[in-house]
């Protein structure tokens, strides 16, 4: 009986250790990650640039409504690992742009635009890809569920994973350094963009 409880302890002891690793892994700041959002926490971290209506909603940070906007990371960073939980819906058009030379005015040409955009016109550098620099075909589709990109920029070397897929790996050398930022915006001929939720949000210098 006392050689059963032991056994059961010694079980429960590893099983809390690999399911904290796992939830660490993604979370741990002593292994030099930054939380930026954390569920609805978060929202103070980021300048706003633009016109949408960021807000705290069921756990996560959401933007619904505007003429599109950003969330701008208050730091520039060079070489780093970002990994994002996201929520898109199939209409959805947004994105995460790495090293954005000009903060105040961002766009797919002065910055790394990492997609997502189910229903982009031109699907080649839609959902998964890196907008005029890596094309994505097929291109997945991350509308209706939850997501997670984990986007690493290194020197010229840029690789995109999404849902554990690795949907880019290019290497590119227009920008080296700069903020990100995280998008809402609208869809083909200004129609209005579908609703995204940002509900994990961390990067790590390299």
């Amino acid at each position: 009986m006392k050689c059963s409880s032991v056994i059961t302890m010694g079980l429960l002891v590893v099983g809390s250790t690999v399911l904290g690793g796992a939830y660490l892994s993604f979370g741990q700041s002593d292994a030099g990650w930054t939380t930026l959002i954390d569920g609805a926490k978060g929202l103070e971290n980021w300048d706003r640039v633009g016109d949408a209506n960021w807000q705290v909603q069921d756990g996560a940070i959401v933007a619904d409504k505007g003429k599109g906007g950003f969330l701008v990371s208050k730091n520039s960073y060079k070489d780093f690992q970002i990994r994002a939980e996201f929520w898109a819906d199939h209409t959805t058009n947004s994105g995460i742009f790495i090293r954005c030379s000009n903060p105040k005015e961002i766009t797919a040409t002065n910055a790394y635009e990492v997609n997502i955009f189910d229903q982009r016109p031109e699907p080649i550098y839609g959902t998964g890809g890196i907008v005029n620099v890596a094309k994505v075909d097929p291109m997945p589709k991350a509308g209706g569920k939850w997501n997670t990109y984990e986007i690493t920029a290194k020197g010229s070397q840029l690789t995109v994973v999404l849902n554990g897929v690795k949907t880019a790996d290019v290497q590119d050398s227009k920008h080296a350094q700069g903020p990100f930022a995280l998008q809402f915006g609208n869809g083909p001929k200004d129609a209005p963009g579908g609703v995204i939720k940002w509900r994990k949000v961390q990067i790590k210098p390299l």
